[in-house]
Order: structure tokens, then sequence, then C-alpha cells
């Protein structure tokens, strides 16, 4: 598919922030990309415009189904001066297997990574230098049929923006509390756990916020049929070095998030020497595990945190602090492993950097 990208320049530019001290994801570029899709038709009229509101009838699908995907990757100055995505095929990837699900007409890829490198070359200056920054992009696609009635929708809107950011975690790299959640669930197996779509997150809000008002920075969620073993963080994908085996939960059942960074770990552990075990891992064995001393060392992996150290969790009332809340010196070889090759610091052996300007 060979698509020109329409470019309509802001004629008023935002001034760039600060970005020490800003919260995640709460300011934004001077423009983003739109796309349309009609039955019949396909995606058409890509274009790049200034960055604004949008106008939806009170009808539109979306607002009452639901039925919408997102994605989240970063573009990285390296210290050169040049801007780089890591690995957006990937995002690309999960973003069609998330719209399969989600009854949404699939992006296809060259006119999707063409437009993440055009709308990131447009806003370059936006891309921070400052260490440890980067350049946050958020794909998504809405439904847009302006009708009431439970069915997918015939019109789409796919659209990207981005936002200068710095630390997911108010910590930064150093180890969260997490509480491991035993009542409520995220996700059940046949259901839309492995898809990026809001659904997922608005189940996960409630469990979130009281945890949170409890001082832990996420919960850790449970199967949700039996509600015995690991999933994933509300955020993130999670992984534990066990007696010196990394074990992470198994995609297999459909509930957890099929994480891009969690890949890209599994990778750099493997080439490492370590086995790493994609199984169930119920709540019992990771608790007696902790109790043992075998539980060495817990992260979790995603876009926006990386890797982020777990120095503490909590089930059912009781705490247990993992490497005597201190990163773990694998977890922080990783971190700087991947964000090296994502910053540039270091080579790239695998070929996930992909230049842009």
């Amino acid at each position: 598919m060979d698509m020109e990208i329409t470019i309509q320049r802001t004629t008023a530019p935002k001034e760039k922030p600060q970005i020490e001290g800003i919260p995640f994801g709460t300011y934004f570029s001077d423009h983003m990309f739109l796309m349309n899709y009609e039955t019949g038709k396909g995606w058409y009229d890509p274009r790049i415009v200034p960055y604004g509101p949008l106008s939806l009838d009170p009808s539109t699908m979306v607002l009452h189904y639901a039925q919408e995907i997102f994605e989240g990757l970063k573009a990285y100055r390296t210290a050169d001066g040049k801007i780089q995505l890591f690995r957006p095929t990937e995002n690309i990837a999960r973003m069609n297997r998330s719209a399969e699900k989600m009854c949404i007409p699939p992006v296809p890829e060259d006119i999707y990574l063409k437009a993440l490198k055009t709308l990131v070359e447009v806003d370059k200056d936006w891309v921070p230098s400052e260490p440890d920054t980067s350049l946050y992009i958020r794909p998504f696609i809405i439904a847009t049929d302006k009708h009431v009635g439970v069915h997918a929708s015939h019109t789409y809107l796919f659209m990207i923006i981005t936002c200068p950011v710095g630390s997911y975690y108010p910590e930064g790299l150093n180890p969260v509390k997490i509480a491991i959640e035993s009542r409520e669930v995220r996700a059940v197996r046949g259901g839309t756990g492995f898809a990026k779509c809001g659904g997922n997150y608005a189940a996960s809000l409630h469990a979130s916020e009281l945890a949170e008002s409890k001082g832990f920075s996420q919960v850790l969620w449970l199967d949700g049929v039996e509600q015995k073993y690991i999933e994933e963080v509300g955020a993130m994908n999670v992984m534990f070095k066990i007696d010196g085996k990394i074990v992470t939960p198994s995609l297999a059942k459909g509930t957890v998030l099929p994480g891009i960074t969690r890949k890209s770990a599994i990778q750099v552990l493997s080439d490492w020497g370590y086995e790493i075990q994609e199984r169930d891992l119920s709540v019992d064995e990771l608790i007696a595990a902790c109790e043992s001393g075998k539980l060495e060392e817990a992260w979790g992996v995603g876009t926006a945190a990386v890797v982020s150290p777990i120095g503490e969790i909590i089930y059912q009332d009781k705490e247990h602090v993992i490497n005597g809340f201190q990163i773990g010196a694998l977890t922080q070889k990783l971190y700087d492993t991947i964000t090296g090759i994502q910053w540039g610091k270091t080579a790239d052996p695998y070929g996930w950097v992909v230049p842009v300007c």
C-alpha cells in the first residue's frame, strides 16, 4: 500500500516543557496523525495535523461499547542527536492481533510504520535529550459509527499522539511495592486479556486504586478462574529469578499481554545463559520461594518503565521483602542492556533499532 501522508504544520507551536517533575503522559507535542476507515473503501486520508480536540457525535459507538485498541512505544534520542524507534514492527503486529479480537480492520504495516516515522520526524524537536527520557508514542483506533446498537462498527479512526516523558514511576529505578490481588480479576481465558484494549485497564482500576491508597505502586493479578496463578502487573509483565532460573507467566492461556519488552528480555536473558521457564507459577509457590530465600530478584517489564525492580510484595496482608528491598544485579544489568540499545549507548546485535532521522 503506497499512501501519501499529507502534513499540515501548526502555526502556533507550544512551549516545550522541562521533563523533570512532569507526570508521565500529560504534555503532548504539536502534531498528531489521523487516518480513517470505511467498510468497502478501506483505510484512507492519512494526515498529520496540529494536535487538538476531536469532534464526536454523542452516539459514536466507542463511547458506548468500548470498541477500541491502542499501543505504546517510544522514540529515543542518541548521544549524537539521532532519533530511533525500538522494535516498532512488533507493536504493529500486536496491534493487529488486538484488532482481530476486537473486530477492527488491521492497519497495513507499511503505512503504519511510515506514519510513526513521519510523525516523529515532524515533531523531532519534541524528542528530549536529557538522560532517561524519551518521546512516548500512543497509536490507537476507535469505532466511529454513529449508532447505539451492539455490533462492530463500519467506520474507524486511527490516531497517533506523542508526549515527552521521563520515568514512568516516581520511584524511577528504585524498587516498588506490589500488592497481590486475591479478590478481583482482570482477565479470563477466552476473553480479551492478550489484547491491548481499554476494557482490560478499566477492569483493573478499582483494585489498583485501593492498592495505591495503601502505598503500593501496582497490583499483581492472579488468574481469573482459580485465582491461583500469577499473571501480570497492571502496567507490566512480571519476571522472577527463582533459585537461579528465570520464571515468567506463560502466554498460552491468552490472559497475559504479550509484551514486547518481555519478549526482548527473554531473548537477552537466554543469550546470557539463563534457563527461562514460561509456565504457570502459583502464588503459593511464589510465596514459598520468598520465605525460603529462593526468590532472588523480581522485576516488571514494559514499554513505559522498561525494567522496574520489585522490592516488596504483599499477599493476604503479609509483607514479603525481596533482595533486601534493593535492585538486584541481574535486574540492573537487564535494564542497562535494553535501555543501552534503545538509546544507542550500546551495540544492537538483534536489529531491533529502527532509525527515524
